[in-house]
């Protein structure tokens, strides 16, 4: 497998960014001044020309160079009438050399001129020489550029190199505290969010845990719960299967093979309940409304149970955040026990509450639960004393469950029907 090919790190981007942009800014500057030069040279050229002035007091005969001291280098030549003159400064190249050249009038002599030349190649090399002054120090300030933006961004990175380290080690085990990052916003803004992240990861791992040593109790407790039923199955068939039976004990151990058949499947049915509730958490609440969903509940058990009455009292609406499935299986189950367990045939629930929270209520009219079974019940595959034998100890589990994922409570008083009134109290509704 091909090694990934490792990037540029962030400090030698900002030196190398920073050499280029000095590079560019110098480059600019440098061909303005380059530029300025030529055009500034000559210039000064021209305005030295056009200040040479000549008085002679006698005719000129012959030809004559200016003083050293005015103008070095400059010859002169006498012109007259018969040759053509001009006072505008030219460019010439007698003999291949550019110079820049002008006619002098003599004072005092008429129609007389002095040619005064200059050479171009001094200002051309007195140019070179300031252009490569002016390289020498470009690469002096490119080099001070980069370093500059190397140790500038040493001190910005810094933050962020001390992120790595603290998340780098980031595993089964997350870090207690990461360092507190001050610097550039960027760095800032990024440590915040890696906390964050952590502060999930934390909590997600924590719900891991707690899930998985749910699932271990679950299955140990589910395991033995279930044995029983099974054992009675396997007896059960066994002795169909080897001994001889009349007919009314036949018809007896299939009844109790139902029976039997009847508890299993409710117990599986309430585990996965169970399960589907500790899988889930506040990301998984909608908005619902409490009162119509209590309302459809009463309408499907009359038209399944018609032998036992059921009334609801509750306002038009109660608007809350919650888990339908769950909200629904607690009046399922509380509904359920009361006839099951509590053998009740009038039922009366209750939806009330407002922006406060909302409370459920379910009354009936059965034998009730004792006062010193009201707290066990709720534990999981725990019947009371009144309970009937096709339970599975889950029912009021599964409502205490899901008063804790909606952050709630259950409890059991005693119901002025005379059974048993469940109270569900569940806060922040609307």
């Amino acid at each position: 497998m091909t090694a990934r090919r490792r990037s540029l790190s962030l400090r030698a981007r900002v030196a190398v960014v920073s050499a280029l942009a000095a590079t560019i800014v110098i480059a600019a500057i440098g061909v303005a001044f380059a530029l300025f030069l030529r055009i500034n040279g000559s210039e000064q050229l021209d305005r030295t020309l056009d200040s040479v002035s000549l008085s002679m007091p006698t005719q000129i005969t012959t030809q004559y160079s200016l003083s050293p001291m005015d103008l070095p280098s400059v010859p002169a030549q006498i012109l007259t009438d018969s040759t053509v003159a001009t006072e505008a400064v030219r460019t010439e190249t007698p003999d291949g050399i550019a110079v820049r050249a002008r006619d002098v009038p003599i004072t005092g002599v008429a129609d007389t001129f002095v040619g005064i030349s200059v050479p171009e190649d001094a200002l051309a090399r007195a140019i070179r020489e300031q252009q490569w002054q002016v390289a020498g120090v470009a690469l002096v300030a490119i080099a001070a550029a980069a370093g500059l933006g190397w140790l500038l961004a040493a001190r910005a990175v810094r933050p962020l190199q001390r992120l790595a380290a603290a998340t780098h080690t980031v595993g089964d085990e997350l870090p207690v505290a990461l360092p507190d990052v001050r610097g550039a916003l960027e760095a800032e803004e990024l440590g915040d969010a890696i906390r964050h992240m952590l502060d999930r990861i934390g909590k997600a791992q924590s719900r891991t845990r707690e899930a998985l040593g749910a699932a271990r109790d679950f299955a140990a407790v589910s395991a033995h719960e279930l044995r029983t039923p099974l054992t009675s199955m396997r007896t059960d068939l066994e002795v169909l299967a080897t001994m001889p039976l009349t007919e009314p004990q036949r018809t007896e151990i299939l009844r109790e093979l139902r029976a039997t058949e009847r508890q299993i499947e409710s117990t599986l049915t309430d585990l996965e309940s169970l399960a589907v509730g500790e899988l889930s958490d506040v990301a998984d609440h909608e908005d619902i409304d409490l009162v119509e969903l209590a309302d459809r509940f009463v309408q499907e058990w009359s038209r399944r149970r018609p032998d036992v009455s059921i009334r609801l009292t509750a306002a038009v609406s109660l608007p809350m955040r919650g888990l339908p499935s769950g909200l629904r299986l607690v009046f399922e189950n509380a509904v359920t026990n009361a006839v099951r367990h509590g053998r009740a045939d009038y039922i009366e629930i209750a939806v009330t509450g407002g922006s406060h929270g909302a409370t459920i209520t379910v009354d009936d009219n059965g034998i009730g639960v004792p006062e010193h079974e009201r707290t066990t019940v709720f534990d999981r595959f725990t019947r009371g004393s009144s309970a009937h034998p096709d339970g599975s100890g889950l029912g009021l589990a599964l409502i205490a469950q899901q008063a804790s994922l909606h952050g709630g409570t259950a409890e059991l008083t005693d119901s002025p029907l005379g059974g048993a009134r469940l109270r569900l109290r569940l806060p922040g509704a609307g």
